[in-house]
Protein backbone atom coordinates (compact mmCIF):
# COMPACT_ATOMS: atom_id res chain seq x y z
CA UNK A 1 0.00 0.00 0.00
CA UNK A 2 2.92 2.49 0.85
CA UNK A 3 4.68 1.86 -2.46
CA UNK A 4 1.73 2.69 -4.53
CA UNK A 5 0.90 6.21 -2.37
CA UNK A 6 4.71 7.28 -3.18
CA UNK A 7 4.18 5.81 -7.15
CA UNK A 8 1.27 8.21 -6.93
CA UNK A 9 3.31 10.98 -5.63
CA UNK A 10 6.48 10.33 -7.61
CA UNK A 11 3.68 10.33 -10.81
CA UNK A 12 2.56 13.33 -9.53
CA UNK A 13 5.70 14.96 -9.39
CA UNK A 14 6.70 13.91 -13.04
CA UNK A 15 3.49 16.11 -13.84
CA UNK A 16 4.19 19.24 -11.88
CA UNK A 17 7.50 19.05 -13.41
CA UNK A 18 6.31 18.57 -17.05
CA UNK A 19 3.81 21.29 -16.58
CA UNK A 20 6.82 23.46 -15.50
CA UNK A 21 8.77 22.25 -18.63
CA UNK A 22 5.87 23.41 -21.11
CA UNK A 23 5.30 26.15 -19.52
CA UNK A 24 9.02 27.28 -19.60
CA UNK A 25 8.41 26.26 -23.70
CA UNK A 26 5.36 28.52 -23.95
CA UNK A 27 6.89 31.53 -21.75
CA UNK A 28 10.22 31.98 -22.91
CA UNK A 29 11.32 29.59 -25.92
CA UNK A 30 8.18 30.34 -28.47
CA UNK A 31 7.95 33.72 -28.33
CA UNK A 32 11.90 33.82 -29.31
CA UNK A 33 10.77 31.55 -32.25
CA UNK A 34 7.95 33.86 -33.21
CA UNK A 35 5.09 31.05 -32.99
CA UNK A 36 2.28 31.65 -30.94
CA UNK A 37 -0.02 29.22 -29.86
CA UNK A 38 -3.93 28.75 -30.11
CA UNK A 39 -5.81 28.05 -27.18
CA UNK A 40 -6.51 24.40 -28.69
CA UNK A 41 -2.74 23.79 -29.19
CA UNK A 42 -1.31 25.41 -25.77
CA UNK A 43 -3.64 22.98 -24.16
CA UNK A 44 -2.68 19.89 -26.42
CA UNK A 45 0.84 20.60 -25.89
CA UNK A 46 0.68 21.10 -22.37
CA UNK A 47 -1.19 17.84 -22.15
CA UNK A 48 1.66 16.00 -24.23
CA UNK A 49 4.50 17.13 -22.55
CA UNK A 50 2.74 16.60 -18.72
CA UNK A 51 2.11 13.27 -19.99
CA UNK A 52 5.38 12.51 -21.20
CA UNK A 53 7.73 13.22 -18.10
CA UNK A 54 4.56 11.38 -15.92
CA UNK A 55 5.57 8.59 -17.88
CA UNK A 56 8.95 9.04 -17.26
CA UNK A 57 8.67 9.88 -13.68
CA UNK A 58 6.39 6.33 -13.60
CA UNK A 59 9.49 4.50 -15.12
CA UNK A 60 11.77 5.42 -12.98
CA UNK A 61 9.99 4.95 -9.59
CA UNK A 62 11.31 1.47 -9.27
CA UNK A 63 14.91 2.36 -9.18
CA UNK A 64 13.89 5.63 -7.44
CA UNK A 65 12.19 3.72 -4.72
CA UNK A 66 14.88 1.00 -4.19
CA UNK A 67 17.73 3.54 -4.36
CA UNK A 68 15.86 5.98 -1.49
CA UNK A 69 15.24 2.33 0.44
CA UNK A 70 18.70 1.50 0.39
CA UNK A 71 19.73 5.30 1.41
CA UNK A 72 17.55 5.17 4.36
CA UNK A 73 18.38 1.84 5.68
CA UNK A 74 22.01 3.21 5.49
CA UNK A 75 21.03 6.20 6.91
CA UNK A 76 19.60 4.81 10.39
CA UNK A 77 22.37 2.16 10.47
CA UNK A 78 25.05 5.33 10.41
CA UNK A 79 22.69 6.95 13.02
CA UNK A 80 22.26 4.00 15.18
CA UNK A 81 26.14 3.60 15.13
CA UNK A 82 27.26 6.63 15.68
CA UNK A 83 27.62 8.18 19.51
CA UNK A 84 25.01 10.40 20.88
CA UNK A 85 28.04 12.87 21.44
CA UNK A 86 28.45 13.41 18.07
CA UNK A 87 25.27 13.17 16.68
CA UNK A 88 23.86 16.07 18.64
CA UNK A 89 26.38 18.45 17.43
CA UNK A 90 26.35 17.11 14.13
CA UNK A 91 22.12 18.08 13.97
CA UNK A 92 22.74 21.70 15.78
CA UNK A 93 25.43 22.60 13.06
CA UNK A 94 23.07 21.34 10.19
CA UNK A 95 20.11 23.44 12.03
CA UNK A 96 22.67 26.47 12.08
CA UNK A 97 23.60 25.97 8.20
CA UNK A 98 20.05 25.68 6.77
CA UNK A 99 19.30 28.70 8.97
CA UNK A 100 21.84 31.18 7.22
CA UNK A 101 21.20 29.69 4.05
CA UNK A 102 17.67 30.25 4.23
CA UNK A 103 18.40 34.00 4.86
CA UNK A 104 21.09 33.87 1.94
CA UNK A 105 18.31 32.66 -0.34
CA UNK A 106 15.97 35.46 0.47
CA UNK A 107 18.20 37.84 -0.61
CA UNK A 108 18.96 36.41 -3.72
CA UNK A 109 14.68 35.74 -4.07
CA UNK A 110 14.81 39.71 -3.88
CA UNK A 111 17.47 40.01 -7.24
CA UNK A 112 15.83 40.15 -10.38
CA UNK A 113 18.49 39.38 -12.68
CA UNK A 114 18.33 36.17 -10.69
CA UNK A 115 14.82 35.47 -11.35
CA UNK A 116 15.37 34.59 -15.39
CA UNK A 117 15.42 30.88 -15.67
CA UNK A 118 14.94 29.92 -12.33
CA UNK A 119 18.57 30.90 -11.36
CA UNK A 120 17.49 31.95 -8.03
CA UNK A 121 15.82 28.49 -7.20
CA UNK A 122 18.73 26.48 -8.56
CA UNK A 123 21.12 28.74 -6.17
CA UNK A 124 18.88 28.38 -3.10
CA UNK A 125 18.81 24.77 -3.01
CA UNK A 126 22.34 24.19 -3.90
CA UNK A 127 23.22 26.90 -0.72
CA UNK A 128 20.82 25.05 1.26
CA UNK A 129 22.84 21.38 0.34
CA UNK A 130 26.18 23.37 1.06
CA UNK A 131 25.31 25.02 4.59
CA UNK A 132 23.67 21.96 5.54
CA UNK A 133 26.25 19.87 4.25
CA UNK A 134 29.10 22.72 6.16
CA UNK A 135 27.11 23.08 9.56
CA UNK A 136 26.97 19.34 9.95
CA UNK A 137 30.95 18.57 8.98
CA UNK A 138 32.11 21.30 11.41
CA UNK A 139 29.37 20.54 14.32
CA UNK A 140 30.78 16.90 14.09
CA UNK A 141 34.48 17.82 14.27
CA UNK A 142 33.59 20.56 17.61
CA UNK A 143 32.47 17.03 19.37
CA UNK A 144 35.86 15.65 18.56
CA UNK A 145 37.09 18.42 21.29
CA UNK A 146 37.44 16.81 24.62
CA UNK A 147 36.34 19.27 26.95
CA UNK A 148 32.93 20.20 24.73
CA UNK A 149 32.59 16.15 24.37
CA UNK A 150 32.92 15.47 27.79
CA UNK A 151 30.53 17.99 29.03
CA UNK A 152 27.93 17.05 26.48
CA UNK A 153 28.41 13.38 27.83
CA UNK A 154 28.11 14.26 31.46
CA UNK A 155 24.56 16.41 30.60
CA UNK A 156 23.10 13.19 28.34
CA UNK A 157 24.04 11.25 31.64
CA UNK A 158 22.82 13.69 33.99
CA UNK A 159 19.67 13.95 32.19
CA UNK A 160 19.53 10.38 31.55
CA UNK A 161 20.29 9.51 34.96
CA UNK A 162 17.07 11.59 36.44
CA UNK A 163 14.54 10.24 33.65
CA UNK A 164 15.42 6.64 35.00
CA UNK A 165 15.59 8.07 38.24
CA UNK A 166 11.82 8.97 37.95
CA UNK A 167 10.52 5.77 35.80
CA UNK A 168 10.19 2.67 37.45
CA UNK A 169 11.09 0.59 33.95
CA UNK A 170 13.98 -2.12 34.36
CA UNK A 171 17.22 -1.60 33.14
CA UNK A 172 18.73 -2.97 30.24
CA UNK A 173 20.20 -6.42 31.14
CA UNK A 174 23.91 -6.88 29.12
CA UNK A 175 25.33 -10.51 28.99
CA UNK A 176 28.30 -11.47 28.51
CA UNK A 177 30.03 -14.72 26.97
CA UNK A 178 30.01 -16.93 30.56
CA UNK A 179 26.55 -16.55 31.34
CA UNK A 180 25.55 -17.32 27.62
CA UNK A 181 27.54 -20.72 27.45
CA UNK A 182 26.06 -21.34 30.85
CA UNK A 183 22.66 -22.09 29.45
CA UNK A 184 21.11 -21.28 32.82
CA UNK A 185 19.90 -17.98 31.51
CA UNK A 186 17.19 -19.14 29.34
CA UNK A 187 15.86 -21.33 31.75
CA UNK A 188 15.76 -18.27 34.26
CA UNK A 189 14.42 -16.16 31.61
CA UNK A 190 11.25 -18.18 30.98
CA UNK A 191 10.16 -18.05 34.76
CA UNK A 192 9.90 -14.16 34.22
CA UNK A 193 12.15 -13.29 37.39
CA UNK A 194 14.51 -11.27 34.77
CA UNK A 195 13.17 -7.97 33.12
CA UNK A 196 14.40 -5.57 30.70
CA UNK A 197 16.09 -5.10 27.34
CA UNK A 198 18.70 -8.05 26.64
CA UNK A 199 21.48 -6.16 25.17
CA UNK A 200 24.58 -8.62 23.46
CA UNK A 201 27.35 -6.49 22.59
CA UNK A 202 29.21 -7.63 19.37
CA UNK A 203 32.43 -8.25 20.49
CA UNK A 204 30.37 -11.04 22.88
CA UNK A 205 29.31 -12.66 19.60
CA UNK A 206 33.08 -12.56 18.31
CA UNK A 207 34.10 -14.42 21.21
CA UNK A 208 31.27 -16.99 20.53
CA UNK A 209 31.86 -17.68 17.18
CA UNK A 210 35.77 -17.69 17.95
CA UNK A 211 35.14 -20.70 20.54
CA UNK A 212 32.97 -22.68 18.28
CA UNK A 213 35.66 -22.27 15.67
CA UNK A 214 37.84 -23.55 18.06
CA UNK A 215 40.36 -26.76 17.09
CA UNK A 216 39.79 -27.47 20.81
CA UNK A 217 36.40 -29.92 20.86
CA UNK A 218 35.44 -28.99 24.66
CA UNK A 219 35.55 -24.96 23.70
CA UNK A 220 33.95 -25.65 20.60
CA UNK A 221 31.24 -27.76 22.14
CA UNK A 222 30.94 -24.48 24.51
CA UNK A 223 30.64 -22.48 21.79
CA UNK A 224 28.13 -23.92 19.38
CA UNK A 225 25.82 -24.15 23.00
CA UNK A 226 26.43 -20.83 23.34
CA UNK A 227 25.25 -19.80 19.99
CA UNK A 228 22.27 -22.37 20.34
CA UNK A 229 21.49 -20.82 23.29
CA UNK A 230 21.47 -17.42 22.00
CA UNK A 231 19.45 -18.05 19.26
CA UNK A 232 16.76 -19.98 21.73
CA UNK A 233 16.63 -16.56 23.66
CA UNK A 234 16.63 -14.42 20.45
CA UNK A 235 13.30 -16.56 19.02
CA UNK A 236 11.48 -15.99 22.89
CA UNK A 237 12.44 -12.61 24.19
CA UNK A 238 14.06 -10.63 21.52
CA UNK A 239 17.77 -9.38 21.58
CA UNK A 240 19.77 -6.29 20.81
CA UNK A 241 23.15 -6.04 19.39
CA UNK A 242 25.18 -3.35 20.38
CA UNK A 243 28.00 -2.87 17.67
CA UNK A 244 30.81 -1.27 19.72
CA UNK A 245 32.90 -0.80 17.28
CA UNK A 246 30.62 2.20 15.86
CA UNK A 247 31.20 3.68 19.57
CA UNK A 248 34.57 5.30 19.44
CA UNK A 249 34.27 5.39 22.95
CA UNK A 250 33.88 1.73 23.25
CA UNK A 251 36.00 0.99 19.90
CA UNK A 252 39.46 2.39 21.87
CA UNK A 253 39.13 0.06 24.87
CA UNK A 254 40.69 -3.45 23.63
CA UNK A 255 39.73 -5.40 26.92
CA UNK A 256 35.78 -7.21 26.11
CA UNK A 257 35.38 -7.07 30.43
CA UNK A 258 36.03 -3.20 30.31
CA UNK A 259 33.82 -2.66 26.95
CA UNK A 260 31.25 -4.21 28.78
CA UNK A 261 31.64 -2.40 31.89
CA UNK A 262 31.90 0.61 29.99
CA UNK A 263 28.73 -0.05 28.00
CA UNK A 264 26.75 -0.74 31.34
CA UNK A 265 27.82 2.44 32.35
CA UNK A 266 26.76 4.22 29.05
CA UNK A 267 23.50 2.48 29.21
CA UNK A 268 22.76 2.72 32.86
CA UNK A 269 22.21 -1.00 32.84
CA UNK A 270 23.05 -4.10 34.27
CA UNK A 271 25.82 -6.95 33.31
CA UNK A 272 24.76 -10.37 33.44
CA UNK A 273 27.61 -12.98 34.46
CA UNK A 274 29.13 -15.90 36.04
CA UNK A 275 32.48 -14.11 35.78
CA UNK A 276 33.75 -14.33 39.24
CA UNK A 277 36.26 -11.67 37.88
CA UNK A 278 33.99 -9.29 35.77
CA UNK A 279 31.96 -9.12 38.73
CA UNK A 280 34.01 -7.80 41.52
CA UNK A 281 35.81 -5.05 38.99
CA UNK A 282 32.36 -4.13 38.31
CA UNK A 283 30.95 -4.12 41.49
CA UNK A 284 34.27 -1.36 42.12
CA UNK A 285 33.38 0.64 39.39
CA UNK A 286 29.66 0.94 40.80
CA UNK A 287 27.77 -0.87 37.74
CA UNK A 288 24.95 -3.18 39.10
CA UNK A 289 25.96 -7.16 38.35
CA UNK A 290 23.40 -9.85 38.63
CA UNK A 291 25.22 -13.35 39.13
CA UNK A 292 23.51 -16.40 38.15
CA UNK A 293 26.17 -18.79 40.78
CA UNK A 294 25.20 -16.10 42.85
CA UNK A 295 21.65 -16.66 42.43
CA UNK A 296 21.76 -20.20 42.75
CA UNK A 297 24.11 -20.49 45.52
CA UNK A 298 21.47 -18.61 47.91
CA UNK A 299 18.75 -20.61 46.54
CA UNK A 300 20.11 -24.08 47.68
CA UNK A 301 18.78 -25.98 50.29
CA UNK A 302 20.20 -24.92 53.72
CA UNK A 303 22.21 -27.29 55.43
CA UNK A 304 22.85 -27.47 59.92
CA UNK A 305 25.86 -28.83 61.42
CA UNK A 306 24.37 -32.35 62.51
CA UNK A 307 22.07 -33.24 59.73
CA UNK A 308 22.98 -36.51 58.71
CA UNK A 309 23.04 -37.10 54.94
CA UNK A 310 24.04 -40.29 52.19
CA UNK A 311 26.88 -39.29 50.42
CA UNK A 312 28.62 -41.25 47.06
CA UNK A 313 32.10 -40.47 47.61
CA UNK A 314 33.41 -40.37 43.98
CA UNK A 315 36.87 -39.30 44.30
CA UNK A 316 39.74 -39.19 46.71
CA UNK A 317 39.88 -35.37 48.71
CA UNK A 318 43.12 -33.19 49.12
CA UNK A 319 44.37 -34.49 52.19
CA UNK A 320 44.88 -38.28 52.73
CA UNK A 321 41.95 -39.75 54.49
CA UNK A 322 39.43 -37.51 52.86
CA UNK A 323 36.81 -38.49 49.98
CA UNK A 324 34.59 -35.71 48.06
CA UNK A 325 30.99 -36.35 46.72
CA UNK A 326 28.82 -33.97 45.21
CA UNK A 327 24.76 -32.99 45.68
CA UNK A 328 22.41 -32.91 42.62
CA UNK A 329 22.81 -29.48 42.32
CA UNK A 330 26.71 -29.40 42.36
CA UNK A 331 27.62 -28.66 45.96
CA UNK A 332 31.03 -30.03 47.17
CA UNK A 333 30.83 -32.23 50.12
CA UNK A 334 33.98 -33.36 51.72
CA UNK A 335 33.88 -36.66 53.62
CA UNK A 336 36.45 -37.16 56.25
CA UNK A 337 37.97 -40.72 56.25
CA UNK A 338 36.10 -41.44 53.52
CA UNK A 339 38.67 -41.66 51.20
CA UNK A 340 38.44 -45.65 51.50
CA UNK A 341 34.60 -45.50 50.34
CA UNK A 342 34.88 -44.00 46.94
CA UNK A 343 32.21 -45.72 44.55
CA UNK A 344 30.28 -46.08 47.54
CA UNK A 345 27.41 -44.28 49.51
CA UNK A 346 28.04 -43.89 52.99
CA UNK A 347 25.79 -42.19 55.96
CA UNK A 348 27.55 -39.29 57.01
CA UNK A 349 26.78 -36.07 59.62
CA UNK A 350 27.19 -32.89 58.98
CA UNK A 351 30.21 -30.69 60.62
CA UNK A 352 30.41 -27.67 59.23
CA UNK A 353 29.53 -25.93 55.93
CA UNK A 354 32.01 -23.26 54.52
CA UNK A 355 30.19 -20.15 51.77
CA UNK A 356 32.32 -18.74 49.86
CA UNK A 357 31.67 -16.08 46.82
CA UNK A 358 32.62 -18.82 44.74
CA UNK A 359 30.16 -21.63 46.18
CA UNK A 360 29.31 -23.90 48.99
CA UNK A 361 31.28 -26.30 50.91
CA UNK A 362 30.01 -29.10 52.82
CA UNK A 363 32.33 -30.87 55.45
CA UNK A 364 31.12 -34.25 56.55
CA UNK A 365 32.44 -37.26 58.49
CA UNK A 366 31.63 -40.81 57.95
CA UNK A 367 28.42 -42.03 60.57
Amino acid sequence: MLKKVFRIVVVFCGMLFGYGVADFLIREIAPEKGYQFSNTELILFQSVVIFIFALIFFKLFNALYHSGERMARSLESSIERMPVQETVPGVLGLIIGLVIAYLLSRIINDIRLLQTFYLNTIISIILYVVFGSIGYSVGKNLSGNESLRNGLAGAIQASGSKSRKGSKGPLPKIFDTSVIIDGRIHDLMSTGFLEGDVIIPDVVLVELRHLADSSDSLKRARGRRGLDILNSIQSDYGIEIYNTEGDKSLAEIPEVDVKLIKLAQLMRGVIVTNDFNLNKVASITGVGVLNINELANTLKPVVLPGEEMQVFVVKEGKERTQGVGYLDDGTMIVVEEGRSSIGKTVETVVTSVLQTSAGRMIFTKVK
